[in-house]
């Protein structure tokens, strides 16, 4: 352990309530919570499922009033975040409800914070893109909902969103703004499409192999104060136990939950994997393949993604994988401990492997899952060229809460060498 560096780590995560119908609980919940005027934030789809109708009658029967917010923008931008923070302020609602992905649970947090502590956009926003000043007291209770098996939003106190002037993803952390509760409840993936599973479930595997792969807690600096510790402390015993369990679950279901709808089973699981790697990354972090996939979502072209509304758009869970394997083969050397077990988990044969040999094994596992999937072979498949190389590391160099997270330095042109190294993956 490096001098100055910290010796102890914090454990937070949401309560969890996991079960097929857990849903109808969500009155009963709010009301313990003490809400009495609830916004139920959803999004224009999830509005006209039967999870919807559910929670409406549920928070109903409690009780409660309920104002819907349902205009969530897919993969949110500080317009829309402006929007229903404005919503949440002029409805006068006491807690929270959302009901969807983790684009409506982001959306959520964010509209419970902006409406608490009115302020500009940027007073939040993590450094050095915003001000990243702290959340100046507790905010109103919020039960999360998801529907899909994918970003752990639902245990997390992170907001991600597409900030437009910077043409780039950037985000909100803090402690603060982890739902109070999460009931999770795995009917609601039956309504999705393959490609949308795939997607969520690469994110899922990608939280889970970046935080076990990130840099040790104790490599990290020391908080200033015992309230000090970030979000993103690193790798350590209590997100390890999540992550190998979650790429556990996602070699095991993560393709037979997309190629079948009807696989009861591998969905239900891929959700558990969602909700154990999001207490995982929510308390040790993620690191390269999520800095990168903010610079690859926030600045597509003309790349639309089978499943999801409109376009142009690359799915966050898509934009992670398809740095992923760049990332493994580059970093294994670093912590090739933790990269080779990591290759086990998903299938690889280790024996006899060495050091050297890490970072490969790794890469080959998540192509391996990628192409099994249906995901896209690279940013070349997604519109990008070597040309753009410059570009998306600009866009990724401001995300320092992620990249400090590595297990190694990461700086602009070690992002170069990744990026062109994700361009193509496999022949086609």
């Amino acid at each position: 352990m490096a001098a100055g560096c910290d010796t102890a780590f914090t454990v937070d995560a949401s309560r969890v309530t996991f079960g097929r119908g857990a849903l109808a609980e969500a009155g009963d919940r709010a009301r313990g919570l003490g809400m009495q005027r609830v916004a139920l934030v959803t999004d224009a789809r999830v509005r006209t499922l039967p999870w919807f109708d559910e929670v409406a009658r549920s928070l109903a029967a409690a009780g409660l009033e309920i104002a819907v917010f349902d205009a969530v923008a897919i993969e949110p931008t500080d317009v829309s975040f402006e929007e229903a923070a404005r919503f949440a302020r002029d409805a006068g609602v006491d807690g929270y409800v959302s009901l969807g992905g983790g684009s409506v649970i982001d959306t959520a947090k964010a509209a419970n914070l902006f409406a608490t502590y009115p302020a500009p956009l940027r007073t939040y926003v993590n450094a050095p893109a915003g001000d990243a000043q702290p959340i100046p007291g507790p905010l109103a209770p919020h039960i999360a909902c998801p529907t899909t098996s994918g970003t752990g939003s639902e245990v997390t106190g992170i907001t991600i969103f597409d900030w437009l002037a910077m043409h780039a993803k950037t985000g909100i952390a803090s402690p603060r703004l982890r739902p109070t509760e999460a009931i999770v409840d795995p009917r609601t993936t039956a309504t999705l499409p393959g490609p949308v599973v795939a997607a969520s479930g690469m994110d899922v595997l990608c939280h889970a192999l970046e935080s076990y792969t990130a840099r040790s807690f104790t490599q990290r600096a020391a908080p200033a104060s015992p309230t000090g510790r970030p979000l993103s402390q690193g790798a350590n015993p209590w997100s390890d136990l999540g992550c190998r369990e979650a790429i556990r679950l996602a070699a095991a279901y993560l393709a037979r939950a997309v190629t079948d709808a009807g696989d009861i089973e591998a969905r239900e699981q891929m959700m558990w994997a969602a909700t154990l790697a999001g207490i995982a990354f929510g308390n040790a972090g993620v690191h390269a393949p999520h800095a990168m996939a903010y610079a690859v979502a926030g600045r597509v072209r003309d790349f639309a993604a089978t499943g999801y509304p409109g376009g142009p758009l690359v799915p966050h869970g898509m934009a992670v994988a398809v740095n992923a394997p760049a990332v493994f083969r580059a970093f294994g050397q670093f912590a090739s401990a933790r990269h080779l077990e990591a290759a086990a988990l998903l299938g690889a044969d280790t024996r006899g492997a060495t050091v050297g040999d890490a970072g490969e094994l790794l890469a080959r596992q998540v192509i391996e899952v990628s192409r099994a999937i249906g995901l896209p072979n690279g940013l070349a498949a997604i519109g990008y060229t070597e040309h753009d190389v410059d570009d998306l590391v600009a866009g990724t160099l401001p995300q320092q809460r992620l990249l400090a997270n590595a297990p190694c330095e990461v700086d602009a042109d070690g992002l170069r060498d990744l990026f062109s190294r994700a361009l193509t993956y496999w022949a086609d």
